[in-house]
């Protein structure tokens, strides 16, 4: 095993974030996905997102190249074998997390740290599918990773103690505050983000305002740096109707019941900044 890798598993947004700010903390990563393609976009993404810091003066060239030459990509999970964490960071949706850590446990070593990235799903859920469920922990970063600060850790109840010291203090290596969670739906921040932004929806939905001035509204009426609506575009609605569905089912409490205009768009594929379209056009 190797002390100084992490496994990435996911070249999404969150994935290429996570393996960026590894990178760039001293850490050997090696970002995985199904789809070649996917990697090639995130290594784009991560070297824009290089760049820009660079410019700013937060990165110099060194520094920036060196991030750069510690990420790998590979479309074999046994690639993460040996690294001595792999954080999943797959689309929201159980059966696949599952089906990832239940192969992930058969291949990692028995002292690997197995984290999840999930915004929602159940960690003790996704620990029962491994070999070593003690060593299966929540590791939710915020969205964009390398400018948020927050991680927020979740224990499962499998979940042992030495494994969550050590995944706090991975969190604060890669320059994060940490916060801790129980393991119920959503944890702590989407439990309260998600209802909100579903509300500002339905808000939108009965043509109480413009998604405009909902936005504003909120963003100088409660000093959010953006607004709900911009935020769920920025996510991406798939992953609200995810989070949501999630809180739904869990709970079974109506007040998380997703607005039907969010499942309409979220059909339509209009799914925010990444298709072209959501509650705003780009």
């Amino acid at each position: 095993m190797h002390d100084k890798t992490i496994g990435v598993v996911g070249a999404g947004q969150m994935g290429a974030g996570i393996a960026q700010v590894s990178a760039t903390r001293g850490f050997e990563v090696l970002l995985y996905d199904v789809d070649e393609e996917a990697l090639n976009r995130a290594l784009d993404r991560i070297k824009g997102s290089l760049e820009k810091l660079s410019g700013k003066g937060t990165l110099s060239e060194e520094e920036k190249r060196d991030a750069l030459g510690r990420i790998r990509t590979a479309t074999s999970l046994k690639s993460c074998k040996d690294a001595f964490c792999v954080i999943e960071a797959a689309p929201e949706n159980a059966a696949l997390k599952k089906e990832i850590f239940h192969q992930l446990g058969e291949m990692v070593h028995a002292d690997a740290i197995l984290a999840s990235n999930t915004s929602s799903i159940s960690i003790t859920l996704l620990a029962s599918v491994t070999a070593h469920p003690e060593r299966v922990a929540g590791m939710h970063f915020m969205n964009p990773v390398p400018l948020m600060k927050l991680v927020e850790g979740i224990r499962g109840l499998q979940t042992s103690e030495e494994t969550f010291l050590k995944v706090k203090a991975l969190a604060q290596h890669l320059g994060k505050e940490f916060i801790e969670a129980k393991d119920a739906p959503g944890f702590v921040v989407n439990r309260i983000l998600a209802p909100m932004i579903n509300e500002a929806i339905y808000a939108y939905s009965e043509g109480l305002a413009t998604a405009e001035d909902i936005d504003k509204g909120m963003m100088l009426g409660t000093n959010q740096p953006m607004g709900p609506l911009t935020l769920a575009d920025y996510v991406g609605l798939d992953v609200i109707l995810a989070v949501l569905e999630v809180l739904h089912e869990g709970f079974g409490d109506p007040k998380y019941r997703p607005a039907p205009l969010l499942r309409q768009y979220v059909t339509a594929g209009w799914l925010g900044r990444k298709s072209g379209r959501g509650f705003y056009q780009y």
